[in-house]
């Protein structure tokens, strides 16, 4: 029983700060040996086509156009395309009125995954960049995407996804600590070898290597990207280029947006299988691992089932460190808990929340594998509401 306990409690630990840690030594002593890497530099930038999906969204199009015609790049070389499907609202009136975007428009709503297949039949430049309707890019963001493609062993470059919280914010400032985390993680990871996976609010794939994904794929950003890693490309990280977003308007909004990710990412693992082979290429399968598999697959389990052990160890009469450490548990859970209360009442104490969204993200893995199981997940995203 002590043994599991140990066990549960390092992979858990392992799964969110061990190999953040672990990172942090392994590139100092990488730079100590080889220095630090140095960014290319923008020159020759390929032609490159900024694409957007886009369901339903009078109220960001027009500011999204405009930042996207503000980009710094080359003239001639960037072109846009925006991709309607489905939209009952003025979106797609809206894009018409703006000659220098290029409008695909269809009535039927399929998704976007859907819609992204159906814009790439149209692309012709050497690199595509995907970014959200709702979200806005600095200006050099394609600039500093692009000149990472003069290295031929790079196929994707990951953005990085930066979420303004309001000073007013209540549980989802825990959403802005996690990315922020996350971004560093990212940074390290693309250093060692190669980024695992990125977000969809701002990733670029060389065209060549664009592989259409399943009709029913949830987290098509994250499958796009890691497909190009198994024909043996690195996909970079590049954090001066970035979109930015609200946070979701609370936390029920935040949870239903986490649920659908983790049935996508339970879905990416068993589609993803290459990835796992640690004889294919072990840092990639180090990396994936480490920072994907085991969040989305069983560490929520082993949080419970170090709590459950915890207690019987105390019950059956451990020693002080298990007493320790299940009044640490207990004092997390707690705060938790009462970040959830307080959540409820809209009484804003932000120490509680960051607990409170740790856990509520390790329900929502929990709750996305059943839905996913269950075959209940439909590809088709449902927008989360954003302050």
């Amino acid at each position: 029983m002590e043994i599991v306990f140990w066990i549960s409690l390092f992979i858990v630990f392992y799964a969110f700060a061990g190999y953040g840690i672990l990172l942090y030594f392994i590139i100092k002593i990488k730079r100590a040996v080889k220095g630090k890497p140095k960014l290319p530099e923008p020159v020759n930038l390929p032609t490159c086509t900024l694409v957007v999906a886009a369901y339903n969204e009078e109220r960001f199009i027009a500011e999204k156009i405009q930042n996207s015609l503000e980009l710094n790049y080359p003239e001639g070389k960037l072109q846009f395309i925006f991709v309607t499907d489905g939209s009952t609202d003025a979106t797609p009136e809206i894009v018409k009125q703006f000659p220098q975007v290029k409008l695909m428009h269809s009535l039927a709503r399929s998704g976007k995954i859907a819609a992204v297949h159906r814009a790439m039949t149209e692309v012709t430049t050497d690199v595509v960049v995907f970014t959200d309707a709702n979200t806005f890019l600095n200006k050099d963001a394609i600039v500093n995407i692009c000149r990472h493609y003069a290295d031929k062993k790079v196929g994707a470059v990951a953005g990085e996804k930066r979420v303004h919280v309001d000073e007013t914010a209540d549980a989802t400032a825990g959403e802005g600590f996690y990315w922020k985390y996350e971004s560093k993680l990212k940074t390290w990871d693309s250093e060692l070898y190669s980024v695992v996976g990125a977000a969809g609010e701002l990733f670029s794939i060389r065209r060549e290597l664009y592989v259409p994904v399943q009709p029913d794929t949830i987290l098509d950003d994250f499958m796009i990207s890691l497909l190009v890693t198994i024909d043996g490309y690195r996909v970079i990280y590049e954090p001066d280029a970035y979109a930015t977003e609200t946070a979701s308007e609370n936390v029920q909004e935040e949870l239903k947006r986490k649920i659908r990710i983790a049935a996508g990412g339970i879905q990416s693992i068993l589609r993803l299988k290459p990835l796992l082979n640690p004889f294919r290429n072990f840092i990639l399968s180090f990396q994936y691992i480490s920072h994907r598999v085991l969040r989305w697959t069983v560490v929520p389990f082993l949080m419970i089932l170090a709590l459950l052990l915890n207690i019987l160890i105390v019950a059956n009469g451990g020693g002080l460190i298990y007493m320790l450490l299940l009044a640490a548990q207990i004092l997390f859970y707690g705060m938790s808990l009462l970040g959830w209360i307080l959540e409820a009442r809209e009484i804003k104490v932000k120490i509680f929340f960051i607990p409170y969204y740790f856990c509520m993200m390790n329900y929502a893995v929990v709750r996305g594998i059943f839905r996913y199981a269950g075959g209940g997940q439909s590809a088709i995203w449902e927008k989360a509401k954003r302050q």
